[in-house]
């Protein structure tokens, strides 16, 4: 059984790493979208919005301030229980090792290499020198994640496989012990790169010359592209991508005034970075992007990908490391040992290169090794800059009806204070709650500390009862919203909505779809407790990503969230 170990506070590295996918799959490119039937002009939308919320019962709650609490974001108390997050492979052996593997690993398919290659080993009962039965346990969960888990201390595997090293360099630096001194630097070959169409490919080369991480980015601040990529907090690939683009833009330091000053520009052309596969692949179908980011070993499984796009290699390898996870007892080591020397026999590195991995050893980085410093630094760097200096203005959409009523509540208070704390402080902030009516509990302000602390007791002092309006809420946050950008003509507006059930009383989808489409106002959506296929429709409009959540991992994925958005 792996270890566990008791709560301490842990840095903040990959927060966020059970919805945000590491690799995007199953991009498929349509032309000439029909035009949805449900849009109208923003002047309809207005006259629409201002005649559906004349028929919405609205109250205006007291703002009470409350003490504002900077240290419930232990991120091991905020982790889920390791249980969410199910072994797809279990050893039965004397000597059993758990390993944490990135989900292009452990899945299903032509992901599932490392699954299959250790229910081989455990086929083969190999024994240790003592005698005893060796067997492996595998743990599918991404590589940001996995890094929480054992930089937090909430739960310790064995072994941990991240998809790239930069993983393992910021957790070390945060104090975790890894070593692959009975594991490997490179477990399987795998490479990052940027996905092009036929088209942008003349267009960039015509421009340019050759198509390098350099002129993508160049062709991205010119508005030629419409570059998108994942969020770098969780995604191995969109960490890589921020600190090859930051080198890019200065070799010599890529955390100078020169190369900050030339991100913002980057990043005043990108249209979003994507939080989810859905949200990444949303946003290709319809045409905002057209140009991403993914691991090789996922585009060459996938033949529409390569049929319409070409791949072109940048930054770090993605050699998936194997690191031996604190101290171990030495059978443990020994079984570790053994099954690396298996998944690096012939055979097994065989079946990678089947699976997709191994596929282009010739590809060396033009960057170097980036220290736990520049790491970290570089997603700091991303929190401050990744809006260009434009304030976001959000409202947070509450489901406070009758289902609500107990823990569910209770967990989505927690998770409101707790991820708030993500919240950059130059950002504006009101939340809305609703049952069988809607209440303002806190009007739109800059969520200084004292913005911060009538927030905590608006959250605080909600409670549950009643039927579920939920359209009717939206109605009001996007008025929030509108009224907020006469004052912030600059400020990106979006929405986030919390519910645990479907709407059955005001206003439905359909009469506000049109509305949300004309304000291009991206609402954010969690799902609590239970799939809810309207919030995904919702969410879809503006392309905006959506949550399932529990009241185990509420508080993460939330946190998460908030961290990438705000």
């Amino acid at each position: 059984m792996a270890n566990t170990k008791s709560a301490k506070n842990g840095a903040l590295i990959g927060i966020g790493a059970a919805v945000a996918a590491a690799v995007i799959g199953g991009i498929v490119i349509t032309s000439n979208l029909k035009k949805p039937s449900y849009q109208i002009s923003e002047e309809e939308a207005q006259a629409k919005l201002t005649k559906l919320l004349h028929n919405v019962d609205v109250k205006n709650v007291e703002p009470r301030k409350a003490p504002v609490d900077f240290t419930s974001n232990d991120l091991a108390n905020t982790l889920p229980d390791i249980d969410q997050y199910p072994l797809t492979v279990t050893g039965d052996g004397q000597v059993n090792i758990e390993i944490f593997a990135s989900p292009e690993k452990a899945g299903s398919g032509t992901d599932g290499w490392l699954n299959e290659t250790a229910k081989s080993f455990n086929q083969k009962h190999e024994r240790t020198a003592s005698g005893m039965t060796m067997s492996v346990s595998v743990r599918s969960i991404s590589s940001g994640m996995g890094s929480d888990y054992i930089v937090s201390g909430k739960y310790l595997p064995d072994a941990y496989t991240p998809s790239n090293s930069m993983w393992g360099t910021m957790a070390v630096s945060n104090g975790a012990q890894l070593s692959t001194r009975n594991g490997t630097d490179r477990l399987v070959g795998n490479v990052a790169g940027i996905l092009l169409s036929d088209d942008m490919v003349k267009t960039l080369t015509a421009d340019y010359g050759s198509i390098t991480i350099e002129t993508i980015t160049r062709a991205t601040q010119e508005g030629k592209v419409a570059m998108g990529y994942t969020y770098p907090y969780t995604s191995s690939t969109g960490l890589n991508f921020l600190v090859s683009s930051l080198y890019s833009f200065d070799n010599a330091d890529p955390l100078s005034t020169k190369a900050v000053g030339e991100f913002q520009k980057f990043q005043a052309n990108v249209p979003f970075v994507c939080y989810t596969t859905q949200q990444m692949r949303g946003a290709m179908q319809s045409g905002s992007l057209n140009a991403c980011i993914m691991e090789y070993q996922t585009y060459c499984n996938d033949s529409t990908l390569q049929k319409k796009y070409k791949f072109y290699p940048f930054g770090a390898r993605h050699d998936n490391p194997l690191y031996e996870v604190g101290s171990i007892s030495s059978d443990k080591e020994e079984v570790l040992r053994t099954f690396t020397a298996y998944c690096q026999d012939a055979e097994q590195q065989k079946n990678a290169t089947r699976y997709g991995f191994n596929q282009m050893d010739t590809y060396k980085a033009a960057e170097p090794d980036f220290d736990a410093l520049t790491l970290i630094n570089a997603q700091q760097l991303w929190k401050q800059e990744k809006d260009s200096g434009k304030p976001v203005v959000a409202v947070f959409v509450a489901d406070v009806s009758g289902s609500m009523i107990g823990d569910p509540l209770n967990r989505l208070k927690t998770s409101l204070l707790s991820a708030s704390q993500y919240i950059n402080s130059n950002n504006y902030i009101g939340l809305v709650s609703y049952s069988s009516d809607v209440s303002v509990n806190l009007p739109i302000a800059q969520f200084d500390l004292d913005q911060r602390s009538c927030f905590t007791g608006a959250v605080q002092d909600m409670t549950a009862s009643g039927a579920t309006c939920t359209y009717d809420a939206v109605l009001q946050g996007i008025k929030m919203l509108q009224d907020a950008k006469t004052t912030i003509p600059d400020a990106k507006l979006m929405l986030f909505v919390l519910s645990d059930g479907e709407t059955n009383t005001g206003c439905k989808l359909s009469q506000i779809s049109g509305i949300v489409d004309a304000f291009n106002i991206p609402i954010y959506t969690i799902s609590y407790n239970e799939s809810i296929n309207e919030l995904s429709e919702l969410s879809a409009i503006n392309e905006a990503a959506t949550i399932n959540a529990n009241s185990e991992d509420v508080v993460y994925k939330l946190s998460s969230l908030f961290n990438a958005q705000m």
